[in-house]
């Protein structure tokens, strides 16, 4: 199926009913908080109602975004039989949300490891972000880009690219930000948002991060132990980003963070590469997924076996 016919399923769709829930997976990053924002305001513009509903919380640095307050933070999605429409998600248990089972679901993805588990699925990874393909929703729809919708597109599209350092960039991608800039995006406060709005917590927990630092050759690694997060005043959220400073080392391939969970003896790992190694599949194989070059998982504890196990498979992509 070509983008074009699935925009147009989704159009009909959107066109075909007057109500939606609007999600996307939990631990919302820019891409899911700023994709979910902008589809709900192409939503209000066709006429329908959105109930737009996450797991977690909004990070600090998003929520200054245009229509964040319309944001519900829920276990459940709630009773009844309202469609769903679900951003960057492989499956329904991505949301971290309850009641979404037995109703319409709507898929949009652009992850390696999207699944097509809805009725309606979109997926594209060839997408920089989800706030692509909403944007391309938008345009096909013939509605107005307004300021607030390229803002929240914008800080997606920044964020899910890594700057736009990401070999998901391409030309496309700067055609996607220039269009958002000339619709009212500012592309230097948005910056100022999400680069430099960082609380105090979040850099004493980086010292931590980068003090426990290991470079073996092509790979480096690191991590915090809740203990850490207690001692610095942390929480999960200060934890992004930590794993892009290990990527950043000249020489290095691949690297991992690891963030222990607390009470639970796992730990949640950010997996980075420069291109060698495919880190998406090497999620997958541990129940995760993301990226080529940016993906994420979960792995039983201790430290030393769950680092050892990603080590292993990273060295063998390497090889």
């Amino acid at each position: 199926m070509t983008p074009e016919s699935s925009i147009a399923q989704l159009l009909d769709a959107f066109r075909s009913n007057s109500r939606f829930i609007l999600t996307s997976h939990a631990r919302p990053d820019g891409d899911a908080v700023g994709s979910v924002l902008a589809l709900a305001e192409v939503l209000d513009q066709l006429g329908c109602e959105t109930d737009i509903v996450l797991a977690d919380p909004v990070p600090l640095i998003y929520r200054n975004l245009p229509g964040v307050d319309r944001i519900r933070i829920a276990a459940s999605a709630g009773e009844g039989d309202i469609p769903a429409i679900i951003l960057e998600c492989d499956c329904i248990e991505r949301t971290g949300l309850k009641g979404l089972e037995g109703r319409r679901l709507i898929n949009i993805d652009h992850h390696a490891s999207g699944r097509e588990f809805a009725s309606l699925n979109w997926i594209d990874e060839n997408a920089c972000a989800v706030a692509e393909m909403v944007h391309r929703i938008a345009v096909a729809a013939q509605i107005k880009i307004t300021p607030s919708i390229a803002t929240c597109l914008y800080t997606a599209v920044l964020s899910d690219t890594g700057s736009f350092t990401y070999s998901s960039t391409n030309a496309e991608t700067f055609a996607l930000a220039h269009s958002l800039a000339m619709n009212g995006a500012s592309p230097s406060q948005i910056a100022r948002e999400v680069y430099f709005s960082n609380p105090a917590s979040k850099i004493r927990l980086l010292g931590v991060a980068l003090s426990n630092m290991i470079c073996d050759g092509p790979v480096a690694w690191t991590w915090v132990t809740s203990a850490d997060l207690k001692q610095t005043g942390a929480d999960a959220e200060d934890c992004e980003g930590v794993v892009s400073y290990l990527i950043g080392i000249a020489g290095v391939e691949s690297a991992v963070f690891l963030r222990e969970l607390d009470s639970t003896g796992q730990f949640r790992l950010s997996i980075r590469s420069k291109g060698k190694v495919d880190v998406a599949q090497i999620a997958e194989s541990f129940g995760g997924g993301g990226h080529r070059s940016a993906s994420g998982c979960t792995l039983d504890g201790p430290l030393a076996s769950a680092t050892e196990r990603i080590l292993s498979q990273l060295r063998t992509g390497l090889c």
